[in-house]
């Protein structure tokens, strides 16, 4: 029996067994409501009042920038398993690049938002995730997405923004939840989530184990495979009391098959000298080699402690060492050569592309919030320190032979042929940053509250590069100086307005690939030391109100965002920082209950980008930016019925997406789409349900992402289904 299956059925056995030895006690945990606690999540809905983070010190009604959560139950009820899927649900995010040529294709959550790439940008409970990896969502209780500069919130990050996975923790609420999933393109996944308080302490104990196992193809493409089990145990101590430790495990091990997309041949605007037109290939073609694969694995050990000094004072330590390690070989199809008149003879060209990575994060994290008053005004006040190390082993690799041709349209599964070794020619950097930050939020009166961050990086980054020439060694050093500032008006009760400034920065080299902090000597590279830090601006306008009993959220905001300091060519050949790029909108969303059976989330972005100083990027020479919709759109309803029965479906609009230019003539954009997904939840009896999910219900053909040269693109899931058989006591 393979890895892959032993993890799908051991996690079924530990989930059967566990249901039989279950013990029906327990009693609820404190959910008193917090604006910096997270609460319990209640299965029945998908409204998240707060968020995890203590340095947000408003409600997540109150707080003057656009913030999206995903919790664990929309996640459920959607059949989402990775962060990506998990996007979704957040209108023009997506990962729309499929990477370079040689280069090689985007590994992992390769995510753009608001036409900036944001995968440099994702965090696990605040602390940065670095890596080019898939993340599973087995053991995360809600996905956080902060839109605009947040660099107050946890230091360097994309212009458009960031995203924060929440890991689930024990608590005094004893259950068990389990599935086990069958469907389309073999699809085989286990999840076991278990929480148990423990007897004998009086002041609160509770262990918490969520186990995954999955070994599933992806529906309508050959040979693609997503395999993977990972496993969270946690325990926490004195939950009753006023001091509280939580000590959380993680590891996950993937063995992935890559996608090794299309060639572009057929597709609306492909031309070649030869022939302007031809038929598109098979979509479950692929052009990869027995030997492509993306191994990853990925560890974290965290321990929180929390004190509450008053009943309005809480100091929090978080300390974390994760490590993640991926080694892939991706073989993808190449350029298609078109020669004669017999198209059964026609070939395309494969790339490969090999990359061995190591990352590491050890960081320490402490906290106080309070809430005070100084004569008429209430202060929700959050302060901290934080030290983190990043480090990053680039292993240099040696590639010996090369990669043959295969035919167009019935491509045949080979070695790649391609021999790759270490050569012991490494790079390396590190990154050490301290920082202090104060978030404090200000009611002046019943209607009128202010609020305002400031955040102090000192940061030091060394880089070496090994090779045979000569090692390169490079050093950067400096002071990041972040803020936002905003003010709320109550138009009533349950509804407000409110505008929002904030700045970020980014030092050279934080914007470099593979989750890399690396530096260049190269003059016209945003990574050399000698350029001053990037800087980005967000204005926000918006509203929001709260409807059915605060069950429902709407909002709307209109927002901006500056970006300065990009590089830009000047005539003489030299290179100054007066490049300018600009992104605005409108976003509106909506997320909770209309009735007690009714559910809802949806969110509608429109956005208009520009590069207000420098050379366009996009492959059709406008200045508008690739990888950025103008329009998109996210809907998700479910209903309840009586009987036992739910349903509810989706539906996901993506308008073009440039392609970034790469001087060839194929397809310089993404064709817009609809997408339509269904489920359906019966429930057998208070213990069991079983789920049906149907994705792309109409059997829509779409383009996710499209490489920089135009000659490969990768498919849109096409019309599949899962089942799940949930258990739950």
């Amino acid at each position: 029996m393979n890895r892959g299956n032993a993890a799908v059925l051991a996690g079924l056995a530990v989930t059967l067994s566990m249901s039989v030895a279950q013990a029906a006690s327990g009693s609820a945990a404190d959910t008193t409501e917090d604006p910096t606690t997270l609460p319990r999540v209640n299965v029945e809905t998908s409204k998240a009042k707060t968020l995890a983070s203590p340095k947000y010190t408003a409600p997540l009604a109150e707080t003057t920038q656009t913030i999206q959560v995903i919790d664990s139950q929309l996640l459920k009820t959607q059949g989402a398993t990775t962060l990506t899927e998990a996007m979704r649900n957040v209108p023009g995010v997506g990962t729309f690049n499929a990477g370079e040529g040689n280069g090689g294709p985007n590994m992992g959550d390769a995510l753009y938002m608001r036409g900036f790439d944001a995968s440099n940008s994702i965090f696990v409970d605040g602390v940065r995730d670095l890596g080019s990896i898939t993340r599973d969502v087995f053991n995360i209780e809600q996905v956080e997405i902060t839109k605009g500069a947040a660099g107050t919130d946890t230091g360097r990050s994309a212009p458009s923004g960031q995203i924060n996975l929440v890991s689930k923790q024990p608590n005094l609420d004893d259950h068990l939840n389990a599935a086990l999933g069958l469907g389309s393109g073999s699809y085989k996944r286990s999840t076991l989530d278990w929480n148990q308080k423990l007897s004998g302490f009086d002041n609160g104990a509770a262990v918490r184990l969520n186990v995954m196992g999955q070994d599933a193809g992806v529906a309508g493409r050959d040979q693609v495979k997503n395999k993977s089990w990972g496993v969270a145990p946690s325990i926490a101590f004195g939950l009753k009391t006023d001091t509280r430790v939580y000590v959380n495990l993680l590891h996950v091990k993937q063995t992935n098959t890559p996608d090794s997309g299309l060639p572009t041949v057929g597709l609306s605007g492909f031309s070649d000298t030869t022939f302007s037109s031809a038929s598109k290939v098979d979509t479950s073609n692929y052009y990869g080699s027995t030997d492509s694969h993306d191994d990853a694995t990925a560890t974290m050990a965290t321990l929180r402690v929390e004190h509450d000094l008053s009943p309005t004072t809480t100091l929090r330590n978080l300390t974390r060492w994760g490590k993640n390690e991926s080694d892939y070989l991706a073989v993808t199809a190449g350029v298609a050569s078109l020669s004669g008149s017999d198209t059964s003879t026609w070939t395309t060209t494969r790339l490969g592309a090999a990359k061995q990575l190591k990352n590491e994060v050890l960081t320490n994290q402490t906290s106080l919030t309070t809430k005070f008053n100084t004569g008429t005004f209430e202060h929700s006040l959050s302060t901290g320190v934080e030290w983190t190390r990043e480090k990053q082993t680039n292993y240099g690799l040696t590639r010996t032979g090369s990669l043959s041709s295969v035919n167009l349209y019935n491509p045949t599964l080979t070695a790649s042929g391609l021999t790759i070794t270490r050569s012991g020619l490494d790079a390396f950097w590190q990154t050490d940053t301290a920082a202090a930050y104060v978030f404090d939020t200000v009611k002046l009166n019943r209607d009128w509250q202010v609020n305002g961050a400031l955040r102090v990086d000192h940061y030091k980054t060394s880089y070496l590069s090994e090779a045979t020439t000569g090692n390169t060694e490079l050093e950067a050093d400096g002071n990041l100086v972040t803020y936002k500032v905003g003010a709320l008006y109550k138009v009533a009760p349950t509804g407000n307005v409110y505008a929002n400034y904030a700045l970020s920065q980014q030092p050279p080299g934080s914007t470099s690939s593979f989750g890399a902090y690396s530096l260049s000597s190269t003059a016209s590279s945003a990574s050399n030391p000698d350029m001053d830090p990037q800087k980005s601006k967000t204005y926000e306008l918006g509203t929001k109100w709260e409807f059915f009993d605060k069950r429902l959220l709407i909002t709307g905001a209109l927002f901006r965002t500056d970006v300065e300091n990009e590089v830009y060519a000047e005539d003489d050949g030299t290179y100054s920082q007066i490049g300018k790029k600009r992104v605005q909108g409108i976003e509106l969303s909506a997320t909770g209950q209309i009735t007690k059976d009714w559910n809802v989330v949806a969110a509608y972005t429109h956005q208009k980008t520009k590069i207000v100083t420098g050379a366009a990027t996009a492959q059709d020479g406008t200045s508008t930016l690739p990888y950025a919709p103008d329009n998109a759109l996210s809907l998700w309803t479910t209903y309840r019925l009586p009987q036992g029965l739910t349903l509810g479906g989706g539906a996901r609009y993506t308008g073009i997406v440039k392609r970034q230019t790469k001087l060839a003539t194929t397809p310089d954009h993404i064709p817009s789409y609809w997408v339509f997904d269904a489920v359906a939840t019966y429930e057998i009896n208070k213990n069991w349900d079983a789920q049906l999910n149907v994705f792309n219900l109409f059997d829509k053909r779409y383009i996710t992402a499209i490489n920089y040269l135009g000659y490969r693109y990768t498919p849109g899931l096409e019309r599949s289904a899962r089942v799940n058989l949930n258990y739950h006591f």
